[in-house]
């Protein structure tokens, strides 16, 4: 991995209303330390900060960052970002060595096209979109690539599935799913069936009869209960 340079000020002033004033300056406040270096205080220039860790290594970049003439091999870790407009409030620069095995996360990407289970209507369901994996700095990949063209409804690919890249390891469970092909599923719109419908009917009837039955026998012999009043008779 090619390493990237970024220019860092040593010196900056502490303190909440100074790191503000860097921002509104253009500037992210930082510090560096490891391997035996006190921490520093630094300040860099955000947009080269943002090209540095939106290249393709992404966040893992290996930056050669100079300080005060100094230059120093290190990873950008522990980023502190705005709550709302997500700009880089903070960043945690640590020292590395070529020779030592560091741990980062790595993005997951599928490739290919899962034909068979988008046939059946089914679709990926991806649980694991980043693995932590431990390599040198330089051997650390820029994304891991799953292929996903061959997946079926009911198969999975796991952890202990990727191949990783040659001296990177990772100590994740290697039976955590990582996408899984699902069936379509089927929504219940909750209508009743027509059986419960005729039940219901049936029962209404019920009353209804039970009621005129009831009203029958209330009635005095020979009268109806619908039967109107005779007449009166006329004077």
């Amino acid at each position: 991995m090619a390493e990237v340079v970024l220019i860092a000020e040593s010196g900056r002033p502490a303190g909440s209303a100074a790191s503000r004033r860097l921002r509104r300056a253009g500037k992210v406040p930082a510090v560096l330390y490891g391997h035996g270096v006190d921490s520093t205080p630094l300040a860099v220039d955000a947009r080269e900060l943002r090209n540095a860790l939106t290249g393709e290594a992404g966040l893992n970049a290996l930056l050669s960052l100079t300080v005060d003439g100094s230059s120093h091999l290190a990873m950008a870790r522990q980023l502190q970002r705005h709550p709302v407009r997500g700009g880089l409030e903070h960043v945690d620069f640590v020292i590395v060595r070529r020779d030592e095995v560091v741990t980062a996360e790595v993005v997951i990407e599928m490739i290919g096209e899962a034909e068979a289970v988008h046939r059946e209507g089914g679709f990926l369901d991806q649980s694991l979109f980043n693995l932590v994996i431990a390599a040198l700095p330089g051997d650390i990949p820029p994304k891991i690539e799953i292929d996903v063209s061959g997946l079926e409804i009911g198969d999975a690919i796991r952890v202990g599935d990727i191949k990783l890249p040659a001296g990177v390891s990772t100590e994740i469970d290697p039976e955590a799913p990582v996408v899984i092909a699902q069936a379509a599923q089927v929504v219940d719109l909750g209508e009743e069936p027509e059986a419960e419908e005729g039940e219901e009917g049936e029962v209404a009837e019920g009353e209804a009869a039970e009621g005129a039955e009831g009203a029958e026998a209330a009635a005095p012999e020979g009268e109806s209960p619908a039967a109107e009043a005779p007449p009166a008779e006329e004077s």
